[in-house]
């Protein structure tokens, strides 16, 4: 056995796979007929590497717990010329998923695979590619995608993808789709109980076992329960044909394990419990049925074999708020999805993990409802929040003993509390150490959840809109739990990227349900406003957003409703004012609403609001594209209509609009300059 394919077989065994190695080509030698109902999931691959690739698929048996299947590779979609052949072992314990890591391949290649069991019966053909060499110098496309709630909509904006990329030319195919999480939503509606949310129909997903339920949505508890989910998802058509066309890098957000959820705790609204089993469920679900290089401890097996654990309350928690109980430390480290890849010589990218490792909610408090009213939509001073981030270490370590507005106050609840941390002491040094050492052109953050500041001026609304006044020369922040308000742990990445001289650096992100693009900057005025890098948002695949709600719930006598939308006569659609008052302010919002003339609007726009932002649109769906090359990064927002229901065509349906952002690779210290073009489409009110 040669070296390589020895450490092939023990990369195979850290990563849970069994292992396929490129031989001499050779016609099929099995009598393949296509079954796609036995295998009801389809195929997938992911995390390519030059010389690697993991495949998947899913092949239930009745009545047995164990059986094999043959994966077959080949150069050719006909299979005439087969390179690899290998027995792969699936079971009932891993609900009867296969992992195989294929090694051997040649670099920057595209190929096809598929699965047959015993009798021949096959799986659909899949196709992936792998990643060219480090020092490869041609030009890298992938896509980015997020949050694709099938419970409430449909996948257009993968059949548009998939039909754009089929006519491309291939030079401009995508190599890879990162999935940057909400692959599921583990809150899950039954239609026989709840039959439409908003305008969208409620389709069917899972029937979830061992679960809970609250208000119309059921969680699961179990890991039958989650693997339902992954199971009814996979279902769908369109996502069937996205991982059957393209390798996957995935990462997970929240709802692959609980919509509030931190650490190891399972939180959904007013349930909130110990989940340290759910965690470990979750983390398998996950594992068995995503194709990627993430490390289950030191446990080298070809199944997940979860730790034993017990839901018991984390009560001790360390410096950086990691909570230390046993059983939490053994349920969050069952799993870990942050790693690296390479592609090319212009391409590093790194992903990492916002949910296993972070502190406790910093803006959770109850207290804190106290400070504003309701008539502010949730606004909050950002200085107080602010405060609440740095926790003990604020001010030097000498944080206030109240937090205040106007003549509210209320005892600071993050007073004793670590600052705010998304990433952990120890992912986070890791992540540090990758950016410092990347030689790539461009070192791209792959992270869920958004980096960009969504705050508002409303210390500049007119006297009596509202019953109380926002004190003058105050932001307010619009938002809690990302990085958009993470300003400590955020500045401190940040300083590293300036203090290494880093150059390159940008941030692909989800979890909105919006499409962003703009700066990476620690500070906005009063602060000093110095962008180190790029940073992105990309919309949701079909997950309800910001501005669907508020056309749904805000009421239409609320005060400041022409902040958020702009109503048309005769009962139009109301425009998305929101977008405008996070990259305007509220005195464009409010010329807006009266007299929906866009430059006069504009021409009021506060320069100190938002100097970070090129472009916001708080309604958006689709996906998003990137291509770096030696000089530049092109990021192309692709944005279709609401997917309620599934397009008919083969092009998955009309665009809302297509825009382009592009920068030239800036040198250290210099800042980058985005410039933004609208090929296709109305935007609104998004720039």
């Amino acid at each position: 056995m040669t070296t390589s394919r020895r450490s092939f077989l023990k990369a195979a065994a850290a990563i849970g796979a069994s292992l396929a190695w490129v031989g001499p080509a050779r016609a099929s030698r099995i009598h393949w007929q296509e079954r796609r109902d036995l295998y009801p999931q389809g195929v997938a691959s992911g995390d390519p590497d030059p010389h690697s690739v993991i495949l998947w698929t899913r092949r239930p048996f009745d009545g047995q717990a164990h059986q094999f299947l043959t994966v077959e590779v080949a150069e050719d979609e006909a299979f005439h010329r087969v390179i690899a052949q290998a027995k792969v072992p699936v079971s009932s314990a891993a609900d009867w998923t296969a992992r195989v890591l294929l090694g051997g391949l040649s670099p920057a290649r595209i190929y096809w695979y598929r699965f047959a069991d015993a009798d021949g019966n096959g799986s659909r053909v899949g196709r992936t590619i792998t990643a060219p060499l480090p020092n490869d110098p041609r030009t890298v496309n992938f896509a980015f995608v997020s949050c694709q709630d099938v419970n409430e909509g449909t996948l257009n904006a993968y059949r548009r993808m998939i039909y754009e990329d089929e006519r491309a030319p291939a030079a401009e195919q995508l190599g890879f789709v990162l999935h940057l999480g909400d692959f599921i939503y583990e809150m899950v509606e039954y239609p026989d109980e709840v039959q439409t949310r908003y305008d969208r129909t409620i389709y069917e997903v899972a029937r979830i076992p061992d679960g809970h339920k609250v208000g119309n949505f059921h969680i699961p508890l179990t890991v039958d329960g989650y693997r339902a989910i992954y199971k009814g998802y996979l279902l769908d058509p369109d996502l069937q044909d996205a991982r059957a066309r393209w390798p996957f890098v995935a990462m997970w957000d929240n709802h692959e394990f609980s919509f509030q959820g931190w650490q190891s705790i399972v939180k959904a609204g007013s349930f909130e419990q110990p989940g340290q089993s759910v965690k470990v469920a979750a983390n398998q679900a996950w594992f068995e049925y995503l194709p990627a290089r993430v490390t289950r401890g030191s446990r080298l097996l070809e199944r997940f074999d979860p730790p034993a654990v017990k839901n018991v309350p984390i009560k001790e928690f360390d410096d950086h708020g990691l909570g230390m109980e046993p059983n939490n430390l053994a349920a969050i480290n069952s799993l870990k999805g942050y790693r690296a890849l390479r592609y090319g010589r212009h391409l590093d990218l790194i992903i990492t993990d916002q949910h296993s490792y972070r502190s406790a909610d910093s803006f959770g408090d109850p207290s804190l409802n106290k400070l504003v009213g309701k008539e502010f939509m949730g606004m909050l001073p950002e200085s107080v929040m602010q405060i609440l981030d740095g926790g003990r270490a604020f001010n030097g370590g000498n944080p206030p003993a109240v937090v205040s507005h106007n003549d509210v106050h209320v005892p600071n609840p993050q007073r004793n509390a670590p600052p705010q941390t998304i990433l952990g002491m120890e992912q986070k040094a890791w992540f540090k150490d990758k950016l410092r050492t990347s030689t790539a052109t461009w070192k791209i953050w792959g992270n869920s959840l958004g980096a960009l500041d969504s705050r508002a001026d409303p210390q500049n609304l007119p006297a009596g809109l509202t019953k109380e006044p926002w004190p003058p020369h105050t932001f307010a922040a619009l938002s809690g739990y990302d990085y958009g308000t993470a300003w400590t742990e955020r500045a401190e990445i940040y300083q590293h990227v300036r203090d290494a001289h880093i150059t390159g650096f940008a941030i692909v992100s989800g979890d909105r349900h919006s499409f962003w693009a703009g700066y990476a900057s620690a500070q906005l005025p009063p602060g000093k406003f110095e962008p180190v890098g790029l940073s992105f948002v990309g919309g949701s695949l079909t997950s309800a957003g910001t501005m669907e709600a508020y056309e749904h719930k805000l009421p239409k006598d609320a005060p400041l409703r022409a902040l958020f939308l702009a109503d048309k006569e005769g009962g139009a659609k109301p425009d998305w004012t929101h977008n405008m008052l996070l990259k305007h302010g509220v005195r464009s919002c409010l010329e807006y609403a009266k007299s929906f003339d866009l430059k006069r609007a504009r021409s009021l726009s506060n320069p100190d609001l938002a100097p970070h932002l090129e472009f916001v649109d708080l309604g958006g769906h689709g996906y998003s594209k990137v291509r770096l090359s030696g000089d530049e990064m092109r990021t192309e927002f692709v944005c279709i209509p609401r997917p309620i229901t599934r397009s008919e065509g083969p092009d998955g349906g009309p665009i809302r609009y297509r825009v382009v952002h592009t920068a030239a690779l800036w040198k250290s210290g210099a800042r980058p300059q985005l410039k933004t073009s609208v090929l296709e489409g109305d935007i609104g009110l998004a720039m």
